[in-house]
């Protein structure tokens, strides 16, 4: 399914049900399929699907524990593309991204609900080039890795590769975290760093 661009204006302000994500964080123009079995986070996919399908997906803190509200404040807004429920209650969700927002305030207890600002991505102009050609080394060496984003593509966009690394290289999350809120070309430079340190890294350079 290709993901599309909301048609909300980057200052728009929307009220979306919150979907904490532990270890890991969604991009924008990337698709991320993540288990759910927590009671708070099944009436979090309820409330979406009632609401025009979309929520911000939020990542928690490290060292967040069970704490729910411990919780990123910038993340993405994304549409529920798919929620099977599986037989043991346990549902099974793909999320695409469409932007990112930042909660300007957290309402209700479990699930939570935020006031979420869209943010613009700017322009990622001379950055795109450098970051996609670090990724085309990167993938040149890993084979399984090109593979499967080529699988997870959901977006024509250009920076939908750049944000498809982001989400699936193998960093930290608190790394990934700072990816995230970094505008498209502060995000492509630190990309293009980051690939070629890894790079270097692994050949013992």
């Amino acid at each position: 399914m290709a993901t599309e661009a909301p048609d909300d204006p980057p200052d728009e302000h929307l009220l979306l049900p919150v979907l904490p994500l532990r270890e890991v964080c969604l991009f924008p123009e990337a698709s991320l399929t993540v288990m759910i079995a927590r009671p708070g986070s099944l009436k979090a996919l309820e409330i979406s699907a009632r609401t025009g399908s979309r929520l911000l997906a939020l990542a928690l803190k490290d060292g967040a524990g069970p704490n729910p509200r411990e919780v990123h404040l910038l993340g993405t807004i994304a549409t529920l593309a798919e929620d099977v429920t599986l037989s043991d209650g346990t549902h099974r969700v793909e999320l695409d991204g469409l932007r990112r927002a930042r909660a300007l305030e957290l309402l209700g207890g479990d699930p939570q609900v935020a006031e979420a600002d869209c943010l613009d991505e700017g322009d990622p102009g001379d950055e795109w080039g450098p970051a996609v050609e670090a990724l085309a080394r990167y993938l040149h060496a890993h084979a399984d890795l090109r593979s499967f984003l080529d699988q997870q593509r959901r977006s024509k966009e250009p920076m939908a590769w750049v944000n498809l690394a982001c989400q699936h290289l193998p960093i930290t999350a608190s790394a990934r975290q700072k990816l995230l809120e970094s505008d498209a070309p502060a995000r492509c430079l630190r990309i293009s760093r980051g690939l070629d340190a890894l790079l270097r890294k692994e050949k013992g350079d």
